[in-house]
């Protein structure tokens, strides 16, 4: 089969089509013949050499995918060849096919295309895990997502504006904060001309927000603390600005603040396959009810890799 080999660690140009070996089955694994894959920040970063796959996942960049199964381990009890699925993988989106445990597969969303598919398997996994099975976020609360418009971003906002959560987001343009608009953010915030913590206290009668997604790390950190409530919850999924900074604890105990973090590729099967369940029963009948949308910027054939990225 052909997959997308990272040559070398990197930019683009790195990534080049190849021919590699087939995907060999486990008993509780199901063959996916790719219909679709999604790039993730993840990709890029593990292409140039800083978030490679965890031992006895694919080497091939790709954390999730669609398409239909070609072939089932003898295990396996839900799936059958045929099937329309999409997957949360560890890697090797980027081919024809993939080899992935039973239990981190889920059905085509009602009225979703199949290719549109592979875009929600590791965002919706990332956001509820993080967001509502963790920080418990509930109707009623207030929640800050910073990078509104990402991909990240783009599933937070529809999904807890479906349980009934106001949502604060930030962005750098006007034309990402209408975007955010546009999927029901209600207040949305440019980082680059307001300072968000002002902005926060002055539209929530200064207690701060219940919730915050962070994907920005140590130059958000006090501020984001400064934003939160009373028993408020920061949740930290990535380090964009970095990892070092200064913090006065203080507000912590103030404020019996909590602070978490979390990625996806590195959860265990275990763990992984208990979210994916949990993604199915909550997000795919919001997804069902035309409540959250699939939203892709562009298509691409698995030949233009180095272009996507």
């Amino acid at each position: 089969m052909k997959a997308v080999v990272i040559t070398r660690p990197g930019g683009p140009e790195v990534l080049k089509l190849q021919e590699v070996e087939h995907p060999q089955i486990k008993e509780d694994e199901i063959l996916i013949k790719i219909a679709a894959t999604a790039i993730n920040r993840a990709d890029t970063l593990q292409r140039q050499g800083e978030h490679p796959p965890h031992e006895g996942e694919s080497e091939y960049p790709g954390l999730e995918c669609s398409g239909t199964v070609e072939a089932v381990g003898k295990d396996v009890i839900r799936w059958k060849i045929g099937d329309q699925v999409c997957a949360l993988i560890g890697g090797g989106g980027y081919a024809e096919k993939v080899a992935v445990p039973t239990e981190q597969v889920l059905p085509i969303p009602l009225g979703v295309s199949l290719q549109d598919a592979a875009s929600f398997p590791e965002v919706a996994c990332t956001v509820w895990s993080t967001i509502f099975m963790t920080s418990k976020l509930s109707s009623g609360e207030t929640f800050l997502i910073h990078g509104g418009s990402s991909g990240i971003g783009t599933f937070a906002i529809q999904m807890a504006k479906c349980i009934g959560v106001k949502v604060f987001i930030t962005a750098g343009s006007e034309e990402k904060l209408a975007a955010c608009k546009e999927l029901g953010a209600d207040v949305c915030i440019n980082y680059k001309t307001e300072d968000f913590v002002t902005r926060i206290k002055e539209e929530t009668g200064g207690k701060g927000v219940d919730v915050i997604l962070d994907n920005i790390g140590g130059p958000y950190f006090q501020q984001n603390l400064d934003s939160l409530n009373v028993d408020g919850r920061l949740f930290v999924i990535g380090f964009m600005g970095g990892t070092v900074t200064q913090v006065n604890l203080g507000c912590l105990l103030a404020r019996r603040l909590t602070v978490q973090a979390a990625g996806m590729r590195g959860r265990s099967a275990k763990n992984k396959a208990q979210i994916v369940r949990e993604v199915e029963k909550n997000v795919w009948p919001a997804i069902a009810a035309g409540k959250v949308k699939p939203l892709v910027y562009k298509y691409f054939p698995l030949a233009e890799a180095a272009e996507a990225h």
